[in-house]
């Protein structure tokens, strides 16, 4: 599969958003998207620009939006996905542009010009989103499968084979966890 560079940021952004919220079968997973400097922090994180300055407003309406993009990622179906991102990207106010700043060759951002971070996220991620539906591979919109960390993530891999968010960590962890069993069983 094919993506972009300008998609790929565009995917990262959301699955950073969707991870700043508290995970579902973590009870005690904080939810780092809570005030001004969080989403500050977040905005610089993912390189999100052209955004101006950052208000309360600002803060409620990527809260409001981290949730339409969680119900993308819970869709059962193409088509309830396909309608969730229709209304997310037509209420963002999308008005394409191809752009070349900071470096980086020709490529389309979907915002309009002045959008405020939400319609940002909103546009460029939901578009994003969209051509994973388009390309048929909703599929690789995933979430761990360790059993105590519910982050969301882009399966990119070849045979779409990966089930963790970052083998690093959870992975590597629930590996471990496994070994030490067959061990213990081993022994006796």
């Amino acid at each position: 599969m094919l993506i972009t560079h300008d998609t790929r940021c565009a995917l990262d952004a959301v699955i950073n958003l969707l991870n700043t919220a508290p995970e579902g079968e973590a009870p005690n997973a904080p939810d780092t998207l809570t005030d001004l400097a969080d989403l500050q922090e977040f905005v610089l994180r993912n390189d999100i620009s052209d955004v101006g300055v950052l208000g309360e407003d600002d803060l409620a309406a990527v809260r409001a939006l981290r949730a339409r993009l969680s119900q993308v990622f819970a869709a059962k179906e193409d088509r309830e996905a396909a309608e969730l991102l229709n209304s997310l990207v037509a209420s963002a106010g999308t008005t394409p542009q191809l752009t070349d700043h900071d470096g980086y060759d020709w490529h389309v951002h979907y915002f309009a010009p002045g959008a405020s971070v939400a319609d940002h996220l909103a546009a460029d991620g939901g578009m994003a989103l969209a051509f994973i539906v388009v390309a048929g591979e909703r599929e690789r919109l995933r979430h761990c499968e360790a059993p105590d960390c519910r982050h969301a993530f882009v399966d990119l891999s070849r045979n779409r084979s990966r089930r963790y968010c970052d083998s690093r960590t959870c992975g590597n962890r629930l590996h471990v966890a496994a070994y030490r069993a067959r061990q213990r069983d081993a022994a006796g």
